[in-house]
């Protein structure tokens, strides 16, 4: 599969919306997901994608080594190395399809500050 780069506009942000959930191998839960260079383990995380007039929630994959800590819902954050890979597969005759995103660590963001009230 094709693994392609998420180009970001500057006014792009995001917010964490879920805390990291391990990622398995097996449909019985006993084998960790691992990255296969590092052999990391991998988290999924659900972000709010914030984009000019749009927003959606994407869920996003994380190796354990790229969670910063102090992640909580509702803190902002910026991937780093945001890559997007389209996948199908045909089960039960039925065709599934979408696009799996892998990050290679979130960094925190610090809010903006605030403004003064006049």
């Amino acid at each position: 599969m094709a693994r392609i780069r998420v180009g970001l506009l500057p006014t792009a942000s995001f917010m964490v919306g879920t805390l990291p959930v391990p990622k398995y191998a097996d449909a019985e839960k006993t084998q960790f997901a691992t990255d296969r260079e590092t052999g990391a383990k991998l988290y999924t995380i659900t972000l709010f994608f914030m984009e000019e007039d749009r927003a959606e929630a994407l869920k996003i994959t994380v190796p354990e080594t790229g969670i910063p800590n102090g992640l909580k819902p509702g803190v902002p954050v910026m991937p780093v190395e945001l890559f997007a890979t389209p996948w199908a597969r045909i089960f039960n005759g039925q065709l599934s399809d979408g696009i799996a995103y892998r990050v290679l660590r979130l960094d925190l963001v610090a809010p903006a500050p605030a403004a003064d009230a006049a």
